[in-house]
């Protein structure tokens, strides 16, 4: 929280008295308000209670947390010491000035050693492989997917499909049994579907869904460095897998053309859907009889490969930064020195958090820790991100105008869309002279 006047004549006076620097006893970390955030808060009690620092999480709804984080940054107010921000701000934030250079600190805790590489490039590196850092990975989440375990081990449904198809009903392996696996549980009369996926484009829902497909399919957005996109993001590989997506939405629950993680998660708990995509970070309510009376019967499973074997999923989730308008950046660099120990990551990972710590993920005691930890390991490994420019909402406005029309209306093709996308992104890149 900012500073009042008294409390800085105190902080002086205390310096005066002891004849050294003080550190701040208090510290604020700004956040969305989501479980994870409620987890994170638990964990820095602990520290709390090792240290004596005060450490708030301070959160707000997702819809007001970019608004309000950038609002501040562009203030220069000191309201937040620390801000665990969105993988795509990264560039926006370290090139505005608004975050502190971690390179230092990443390279002397050997930090490309202890994170997930995947976490580095894309919670904490800016520009693409410039092995500069602004943020450490804190929050690790990807998309994959839950489905109805007595569905698919029904003996009946096991051998109609076996019938149809050809081969054993499981969770899919590639695409082209999930669209198979799609259609023969997509029932309308029964009002059962065969899955639920992310078409909302008001934010990055749409776009994330449709980068598991991409990405799967060898395809990529464009090329970081270069900003190179014609021929890249509209590329045969891209076409086919928009062309999927448009497929798979086809078996979809009715009303489906405006759905996130909220709908999706849904379509479980209310029997609607036999598969789900959503981000892992919402898949423990899928376990909780709580809120998902489906829960002994709920399985999980990573992205599925495309039709070249390559094996990729979107990314979600969050690094931690300090604000260079704190006035408390040095215990801010403090609590991250013990926020990356291996038994702090061990314990973030034991209370809810999605840890990017190699070692933790790859130990037999956090996969076995819940029924879709496995998976989100294999996830984490493999994972790909959007745009981290600082025009990234500006792309991520045009992606989504382009390929909405297409995927839940079926208007014109998935190439017409690719190619306008294409020119779009040009025409932006060449805006702010990113590719000269």
């Amino acid at each position: 929280m900012r500073k009042t006047m008294t409390g800085l004549l105190a902080g002086v006076g205390l310096m005066w008295a002891c004849g050294t620097s003080a550190l701040a006893q208090e510290l604020t970390i700004f956040w969305a308000e989501w479980d994870p955030a409620n987890y994170l808060q638990e964990l820095v009690n602990e520290y709390e209670a090792q240290t004596g620092v005060k450490v708030t999480v301070e959160t707000t709804p997702w819809a007001d947390f970019q608004t309000k984080a950038f609002t501040e940054f562009n203030a220069k107010g000191s309201a937040y010491d620390m801000v665990v921000g969105d993988s795509q701000w990264i560039g926006a934030a370290s090139e505005a000035g608004h975050y502190v250079d971690l390179t230092d600190f990443f390279n002397a805790h050997k930090l490309n050693e202890i994170m997930a590489p995947a976490t580095v490039k894309y919670y904490a590196e800016y520009p693409s492989n410039s092995k500069k850092y602004w943020s450490i990975p804190a929050e690790g989440d990807a998309v994959g997917w839950s489905y109805r375990k007595d569905w698919f081990e029904d003996p009946k449904e096991m051998e109609a499909f076996k019938a149809k198809y050809g081969y054993d009903l499981a969770p899919p392996k590639t695409w082209a049994e999930m669209r198979d696996i799609a259609e023969f549980f997509h029932r309308p009369g029964e009002k059962r579907y065969g899955i639920a996926i992310y078409t909302d484009n008001s934010y990055d829902g749409l776009v994330m869904g449709v980068e598991n497909a991409i990405f799967s399919y060898g395809g990529e957005l464009g090329d970081y460095q270069s900003y190179k996109v014609d021929g890249i993001i509209n590329s045969d590989k891209n076409v086919k897998a928009l062309e999927m997506y448009r497929e798979l939405y086809g078996f979809t629950p009715p009303g489906w053309a405006k759905s996130f993680f909220v709908e999706n998660n849904q379509a479980i708990t209310e029997n609607l859907a036999a598969m789900s995509m959503n981000y892992f970070a919402f898949f423990p309510a899928l376990v909780n009889e709580a809120s998902n009376p489906n829960a002994k019967v709920t399985g999980f499973f990573a992205n599925p490969a495309g039709p070249n074997g390559e094996q990729f999923a979107a990314l979600g989730g969050q690094g931690i930064s300090v604000i260079s308008y704190s006035d408390n950046q040095e215990e801010a660099m403090k609590f991250l020195e013990w926020f990356i120990k291996d038994e702090t990551q061990k314990r973030w990972a034991e209370l809810g958090g999605y840890t990017a710590s190699a070692k933790v993920l790859e130990s037999p005691e956090f996969q076995n820790a819940t029924p879709y930890n496995k998976a989100f390991y294999e996830t984490m490994f493999k994972v790909k991100d959007f745009w981290a420019t600082p025009e990234y909402a500006e792309l991520l406005i045009q992606m989504n105008q382009r390929i909405y029309p297409f995927v839940t209306a079926g208007q014109g093709t998935a190439k017409e869309a690719l190619n306008s996308l294409a020119a779009d992104w040009k025409a932006t890149f060449d805006k702010y002279g990113r590719n000269k």
